[in-house]
């Protein structure tokens, strides 16, 4: 799910570099240095998973992982991913270079959202926790999804039946991240429950 160059009007284009300039900043001073061990780790299972690609007519699909990223990183999910989606860029040209930011912006914002909605519904138990994580998963699929779409429709009519593609060739990826998520979510919880925020259960008597 990356948009090349081309695509986006000028205006748009340039928008997304502001808007995703700007929440990077926010997100690198609301991450905690002892945090950045993590933050390494996560971007680059982010970077790894969005590499192979399944073409679906003019469009792909891939792992997109936005949501487990949230989950995992709160609020220093919006600068792993958009470091993520610019090595992409760079070393493989997955995504254009003059839509970097709306690129961010599509798995950024999401991610951040399905963040506060899982520490929203974690709850302080295992279910909770798996429940609140393929929620988030798949939701955050689900908002990415749309915001491709508004983006690509901004390009003109042309890419108009693009953007209907790409939301139907993504509809099997959100059953996907949800499955990720919630099982991610649940082994860290059993052998890692401080990366989850969470307290750790108590050994059996």
């Amino acid at each position: 799910m990356h948009i090349s160059d081309g695509v986006l009007p000028t205006s748009v284009a340039v928008a997304g570099f502001a808007a995703s300039a700007l929440l990077a900043a926010w997100s690198v001073r609301q991450t905690d240095p002892d945090e950045l061990p993590k933050v390494a780790v996560v971007t680059s299972a982010f970077f790894v998973a969005s590499l192979i690609h399944i073409p679906m007519g003019p469009t792909s699909v891939h792992l997109l992982l936005p949501g487990l990223v949230g989950v995992l990183l709160g609020h220093a999910a919006f600068v792993s991913i958009l470091v993520g989606i610019v090595l992409q860029s760079f070393l493989f040209q997955f995504g254009g270079i003059t839509a970097i930011g709306a690129n961010g912006l599509m798995m950024g914002v999401p991610a951040l959202l399905a963040g506060l909605l899982f520490r929203w519904l974690k709850g302080t138990t295992l279910a909770r926790h798996v429940v609140a994580a393929g929620l988030a998963g798949g939701l955050c699929v689900v908002m990415a999804v749309g915001i491709l779409a508004g983006l690509l429709a901004t390009g003109g009519e042309d890419f108009l039946g693009v953007a209907r593609i790409a939301v139907l060739a993504h509809l099997p990826v959100i059953g996907i991240e949800s499955a990720v998520a919630a099982f991610t979510v649940s082994f860290l919880y059993k052998v890692k429950p401080e990366l989850l925020g969470a307290v750790a259960p108590a050994p059996p008597p």
